[in-house]
């Protein structure tokens, strides 16, 4: 059975009239009579009560009728979807994001994919540092990472999408608790809890930032992640040095404050080198829009028709360019 032949029988079906739906099918009406007959031939039964006045469905044709609709139907969505999956606009993308960004970045990357690309699923690996994130897309086990660069080891691209200043966090009953912004000399003799890889942004921002002040911190606890780090500073086992976005984890005992004279540490994006998926790149468009500044935003009508109207960052696709850095170490 061919699926033209199911088409014109649908058609033909809803009307009751050869002309009629010869016209709405766009074909001339012998050529839609002859195939009516073939599939009647192919199946063996006759489909449709003819007179001169009027025609009519057999119960077999009112069948045939109820089924041939579930099957267009379907035949539909499944063109459909795979339209979608191959345009980027449907599909399913692994994301790995970093601890504090967890909380700062999640909600509108989240947010802004629901609205832009509503058939996409991100599923969320949460608590990544960089290492770890660049691990899992060599291997495939992860398609976006959300990640403090550079990237670790070679095939990894990233583009940044945020800057944020380092902050310092400190037990609520600290010395440095009551004043508004901290210098970074005045932690001089404190000590430090840090991240226990030797790969971590955060802690070369705060390595930096330390040694511009003239001194190397004391590292009196190492943290396997954001939430253990954050309740030993609470516990007053010692004062960090964080993202600014730190401050959208509020925890019981901790204080964050300004410095004076901080570093900045970066987010970005990343993924494999190489990488042409569409639903992908969709998502990096869409993620690199929603953190880009309003005067990067591109209304050309050519890129916002190949994000589905959205207003996106002034970029291409991820596989074309995304102001790529590739194999960086630290």
């Amino acid at each position: 059975m061919e699926l033209r032949h199911l088409r014109y029988f649908a058609a033909v079906a809803d009307t009751c009239h050869f002309g009629q739906a010869a016209e709405s099918l766009h074909v001339a009406q012998p050529a839609l009579s002859y195939a009516i007959r073939q599939l009647e031939a192919e199946l063996d039964v006759t489909l449709f009560t003819r007179t001169t006045r009027q025609v009519s469905l057999t119960p077999a044709g009112q069948y045939l009728r109820i089924q041939a609709e579930r099957i267009l139907a379907g035949v539909d969505e499944a063109v459909d979807g795979v339209r979608r999956i191959a345009a980027g606009r449907s599909g399913l993308v692994r994301v790995g994001i970093t601890g504090i960004a967890a909380f700062s970045h999640l909600p509108r990357i989240a947010r802004v994919v629901k609205r832009e690309l509503p058939d996409v699923d991100l599923r969320i690996q949460s608590d990544m540092l960089t290492p770890g994130q660049c691990d899992a897309l060599r291997a495939g086990a992860l398609d976006l990472g959300v990640l403090r660069p550079p990237a670790i080891g070679e095939d990894i691209e990233t583009k940044v999408i945020d800057v944020e200043p380092m902050v310092v966090a400190v037990s609520v009953d600290h010395r440095l608790a009551v004043e508004p912004v901290v210098s970074v000399a005045d932690l001089r003799n404190e000590p430090f809890v840090l991240y226990d890889s030797r790969d971590s942004a955060v802690n070369d921002a705060a390595m930096r930032t330390c040694r511009a002040a003239g001194f190397v911190p004391h590292r009196a606890h190492q943290a396997p992640g954001t939430a253990v780090l954050l309740a030993l500073v609470a516990a007053g086992l010692g004062v960090s040095l964080l993202p600014a976005s730190v401050r959208s984890l509020p925890l019981d005992g901790l204080v964050v404050r300004d410095l004076a004279d901080a570093d900045t540490v970066e987010v970005a994006l990343a993924w494999r080198s190489g990488s042409d998926d569409p639903v992908v790149t969709a998502v990096a468009d869409v993620i690199a829009a929603a953190f880009a500044p309003d005067d990067a935003i591109n209304t050309d009508p050519a890129v916002v028709a190949r994000t589905g109207g959205s207003r996106v960052a002034d970029h291409r696709s991820v596989s074309a360019r995304l102001g790529v850095r590739s194999g960086e170490k630290s």
